[in-house]
């Protein structure tokens, strides 16, 4: 029971003293920080459209955590969760935009499905070299981050560009976009993907808690060495928590590519979808519905700091700032949490 509720405590106490040292940062820099977080939360909670927004927001960050959550639970860090999301993004344009003449119910589907499947592939190479030749798969995913950067980049200049250092724009088809969702948040860009991705967080607890193959995946991730003496093939299960891994981060580029932008530029990785993972999967303890409720505060402190910034002149980056708090104050308390049973396991010895 004190384990729970430390576990719950953590999130809560961070948020907190990342909003207050951020408060102190902002009046130490000349703002109002009261009207600065009045600004902010009151549009993300009454506001159609900054509702909207944050929960647009949601979905590529849900799916970004999801698989860094994912690789944690079994004893991964999955870096390389950008990169894994860049080409799932250009896979679902790519069917977005050269699949013809099916239905929506066929069209987006196989999109998502194609994303999940280059996302994986992405996985697949950093899993099979730690699995291999034991090579750490946290050098190995920045690298492939790198290598998914200026693929993507070659294959949009050499194949599909259109005006603008972008794709075209895929078909209506294959889009997630809701007309009816746009209407009763004020025409913000709020797409079907929150239902996907809330699918994908029930999916990834129902695969880790209630299967076999995840029984195995988080013993590997636990003790490798006992997992093989049982007779669980660890490599194996390496490569595919990093397929898998890869193929949330895949889905969460076509949360981009299907409803928030219907394309794809160049030098998309500048959007830090994919490293925002990192955070939401950290606070929301690589858990499902933390996962959920993470993203939820990531997205709305982002969205909201737009409207911070017109009515309190206070600059966006500020809410960088307070993320980055949160995060280091997380951190901390596991770092605290850790020392403490140090100290308790030297004390009985």
């Amino acid at each position: 029971m004190q384990q729970i509720l430390f576990k719950l405590s953590v999130p809560v106490i961070a948020v907190a003293l990342g909003l207050l040292v951020g408060g102190i940062i902002m009046v130490s820099s000349g703002y109002d920080a009261f009207y600065a977080y009045s600004s902010l939360f009151s549009v993300i909670f009454t506001d159609p459209y900054y509702i909207g927004e944050t929960v647009r927001q949601m979905s590529p960050l849900i799916m970004s955590g999801l698989a860094v959550a994912f690789a944690f639970r079994t004893g991964l860090f999955n870096i390389g969760v950008e990169g894994q999301l860049l080409v799932g993004w250009l896979a679902s344009v790519y069917i977005g935009i050269t699949v013809e003449g099916v239905p929506a119910f066929i069209h987006v589907p196989l999109a998502i499905l194609a994303a999940a499947a280059a996302g994986a592939l992405w996985g697949v190479v950093p899993g099979y070299l730690k699995a291999r030749f034991r090579v750490h798969e946290v050098i190995t995913t920045i690298m492939m981050n790198y290598i998914a950067l200026h693929v993507t980049n070659s294959i949009i200049r050499n194949h599909l560009l259109a005006p603008g250092e972008r794709t075209e724009d895929i078909q209506s088809s294959a889009s997630l976009s809701s007309l009816f969702l746009q209407e009763i948040t004020d025409f913000s860009r709020l797409h079907y993907g929150i239902l996907f991705a809330i699918l994908a967080a029930v999916l990834m607890w129902y695969l880790l808690w209630k299967t076999t193959t995840g029984y195995e995946l988080r013993a590997v991730g636990f003790n490798q060495h006992a997992s093989n003496y049982a007779g669980i093939n660890v490599q194996k299960n390496i490569i595919l928590s990093m397929c898998i891994s890869g193929g949330f981060a895949g889905v969460a580029g076509a949360m981009e590519g299907l409803g928030t932008y219907q394309y794809m530029t160049i030098n998309a990785a500048f959007s830090g979808v994919g490293f925002d993972g990192i955070a939401v999967a950290l606070l929301g303890a690589n858990s499902a519905i933390g996962i959920i409720l993470a993203a939820g505060l990531f997205g709305g402190l982002k969205i909201g700091a737009l409207n911070m910034q017109a009515m309190a002149q206070v600059p966006p980056e500020l809410i960088t700032i307070v993320i980055a708090l949160i995060i280091f104050f997380v951190a901390s308390s596991y770092l605290v949490h850790w020392l403490r049973n140090r100290i308790n396991k030297r004390g009985k010895i």
